[in-house]
């Protein structure tokens, strides 16, 4: 076991981003921040480090506490047990309502006028506008 990792490695490893180059982009943007400082993918961290990474919907950053390295990818329970979650109780109800919202905005969007007719409403309006039914 190593005594420091880089942080995109630690990221990729803890399962918080897909690949290595995903979270080696969101250090570089300054996203994944340390007491506030934003932080160098090339950046090495050791246990005990406390860390703010962003949801992966954006609806709020979790406080993550380092208390395993890891260096290479492994099960999501056993990536689950590299690092403590200390996002309070509120921040995520907060996320969580904020997710509900998004998926009625998009169910929402799904039913209504969405700018271009489909084939099957197009269909549809001519149907009503000339008087055509389909009962035969």
């Amino acid at each position: 076991m190593p005594d420091t990792v880089r942080i995109d490695k630690w990221l990729w490893a803890a399962r918080f981003f897909k690949t290595r180059s995903l979270a080696a982009k969101e250090c570089a943007a300054g996203k994944i921040k340390r007491s506030g400082t934003p932080l160098k993918p090339s950046t090495m961290i050791r246990v005990g480090l406390r860390l703010e990474i962003p949801a992966p919907d954006g609806t709020h950053k979790r406080l993550i506490e380092v208390i395993a390295l890891l260096d290479k990818r492994v099960s999501a329970p056993l990536a689950r047990e590299a690092y403590l979650d200390h996002t309070p109780p509120e921040v995520l109800a907060a996320a969580q309502e904020k997710r509900a919202a998004l998926q009625e905005e998009r169910l929402r969007r799904q039913e209504g006028d969405q700018g271009r007719m489909t084939k099957k409403k197009r269909r549809e309006w001519n149907a009503k506008l000339h008087g055509f039914t389909d009962e035969a």
